[in-house]
């Protein structure tokens, strides 16, 4: 049984039918070809997968399309700008280093915007604590709490 849902993704409407147990992930990936959100664990537990649903960020391997039904989603697809720049947080990833081979980079830098955006990024420690649920095996996190500070520094 297809249920009709609709999602404005990075700006575009979209109307789809899904399954009721279809995940958002999975739905952002193959139904509509942006594949900038990663899938690492279906868990929850790594982060790759993060987007932000309504400006806040969610795990979109554990979250069921539905439930995302009229909803404004962005994906790191959505985040630079028309011309092509970069948006701040992705400026200060890649001014401080903070990637190595990318797997992490599009849920860090989706919940480290989301943290910025909530007043979360004021500190290391805060920043530590709001990106602790993003796994990246590469970089030891130095950089890339380096780079979310600069970006909250900067106003992003």
């Amino acid at each position: 049984m297809l249920r009709r849902i609709g999602l404005s993704v990075n700006g575009t409407r979209h109307e789809l039918d899904v399954e009721p147990r279809e995940l958002l992930a999975y739905v952002l990936r193959e139904r509509l070809g942006l594949t900038g959100t990663v899938v690492g664990c279906d868990t929850s537990s790594c982060g790759s997968c993060t987007v932000l649903v309504g400006g806040e960020s969610v795990k979109s391997c554990t979250m069921l399309a539905v439930q995302a039904d009229g909803g404004e989603i962005t994906t790191i697809e959505g985040l630079a700008a028309a011309d092509g720049s970069l948006h701040p947080v992705q400026q200060a990833f890649h001014d401080h280093h903070a990637l190595q081979c990318g797997y992490c980079t599009p849920g860090m830098v989706m919940a480290a915007v989301s943290l910025i955006s909530a007043g979360d990024a004021g500190s290391e420690e805060q920043v530590r604590e709001g990106l602790e649920g993003n796994l990246c095996r590469c970089t030891g996190y130095h950089n890339i709490v380096k780079a979310v500070l600069a970006a909250a520094e900067a106003g992003s």
